[in-house]
């Protein structure tokens, strides 16, 4: 009995750890560093007060896209490294969440605040929820896990 009770634990641990990423400040560099599962540091997001907007990077600094505020339509835009619209986010008073775009304007998921738990759920364009980012205060990061149901 005590090994198949073993068993399930190892199970359940090995199954909410696979798709786990996380992300953390590191104030030396002055930016957040994004990480996978086994720890590996994935890429990074930079701050660039020149152009102001957030660039993202791989772990080799190659920018991979930026994102940046859209004032007069009170949005935040995504562009690939060549500068082409991929997408946008967008606040949406009325459900109290934030709606995510393609760059041709259909909705492809939203995020919401969830108070019970103290995270945000993340949901596809037809409202079934694929995730959830939530702060680990003990590592002092954020932890972003997939559902798997």
């Amino acid at each position: 009995m005590r090994k198949i009770v073993i068993m399930i634990v190892m199970t359940l641990t090995a199954i909410a750890t696979q798709a786990q990423t996380t992300q953390k400040y590191n104030s030396l560099y002055q930016r957040t560093e994004f990480f996978d599962d086994r720890g590996n540091m994935i890429g990074y997001a930079k701050e660039n007060t020149l152009y102001n907007r957030v660039e993202y990077y791989d772990a080799r600094g190659n920018m991979l896209k930026y994102e940046q505020k859209n004032n007069l339509y009170n949005r935040t835009e995504e562009y690939d490294s060549r500068g082409n619209l991929k997408g946008y986010e967008q606040e949406n008073s009325l459900y109290n969440r934030t709606d995510k775009y393609n760059s041709s304007g259909n909705q492809t998921g939203s995020k919401k605040w969830n108070e019970l738990y103290q995270r945000y759920d993340v949901f596809d364009s037809r409202g079934n929820k694929v995730g959830h980012h939530k702060y680990n205060s003990l590592y002092q990061r954020w932890e972003y896990t997939e559902s798997t149901y």
